[in-house]
């Protein structure tokens, strides 16, 4: 076993997580994933629409807005430009 890319720690590389639990499967599951995501778009500057919290916005300097649309699993991202998209995709990775 070993840690995933992007968790290992210098000098401590052969440590690794016990697992007690699974995740997948428990009921929390969904709500526990929807606050992280909810709570990472607030902080990269997407605001919740109030309409529909599935529904995320953010105005551009160009006076431009991106959309990004959340429905169950999937992901729809809306904007007029390409690379907007892209970058976007790119903090979701």
């Amino acid at each position: 076993m070993e840690q995933p890319d992007g968790f290992t720690q210098p000098g401590h590389e052969h440590l690794v997580c016990k697992l007690k639990k699974s995740l997948y499967g428990l009921k929390q599951s969904p709500r526990q994933w929807y606050k992280r995501f909810d709570s990472y778009m607030l902080q990269i500057s997407y605001k919740q629409c109030e309409y529909d919290s599935c529904v995320y916005v953010k105005s551009l300097d160009d006076g431009s807005s991106i959309f990004l649309f959340l429905y169950v699993d999937d992901m729809r991202i809306a904007a007029n430009d390409m690379h907007d998209v892209l970058a976007l995709k790119a903090l979701l990775s």
